[in-house]
């Protein structure tokens, strides 16, 4: 899918594309966080029918809902063509020690060679955690690597 970058001087910049369907969508990010999803006229593509001011936190919500799902289709895509790379979902567990520690406290790469890629909490995914996100009971990690990596990554947590 091609996705057109236009510059807009002293706003920021606005991303197009035409969707399977013909209809003509973009997004204008502006300089100052602002977000604005374009829905252009079927019969004038250069005419608006509707805009849509988003906040930074519904930006972020609606990343998350349209990106959560592709990267599960990324992984399940990529897992095919890579034997040796293991998918596991990995809760935290009440008792812990890691309840409350941050991603990167836990140093799960380098301890395990396994990545945590995202993290489920609830109804909600976290694509890419930061090094400061902080963990909590029943949170369920999305980690990726090799099979005795992602099993170090379980034991690493929830020691027994």
């Amino acid at each position: 899918m091609d996705v057109e970058e236009t510059r807009l001087p002293g706003i920021g910049l606005r991303h197009d594309l035409v969707t399977a369907q013909g209809r003509r969508v973009g997004v204008i990010s502006q300089r100052n966080g602002a977000r604005h999803v374009v829905l252009y006229d079927e019969q004038d593509p250069d005419a608006t029918a509707a805009t849509i001011e988003l906040t930074a936190e519904e930006s972020e919500v609606v990343a998350e809902l349209l990106g959560a799902p592709r990267i599960t289709e990324r992984l399940s895509r990529l897992r095919e063509q890579v034997e040796s790379l293991a998918t596991e979902g990995v809760p935290i567990e009440p008792g812990s020690p890691y309840v409350a520690a941050t991603l990167g406290d836990a140093a799960i790469r380098t301890r395990t060679g396994a990545s945590v890629v995202a993290v489920v909490r609830g109804e909600e995914m976290i694509a890419s955690p930061t090094p400061d996100f902080r963990f909590q009971v029943d949170d369920r990690l999305v980690v990726v690597g090799t099979s005795d990596g992602v099993a170090a990554v379980g034991d690493l947590l929830n020691p027994r």
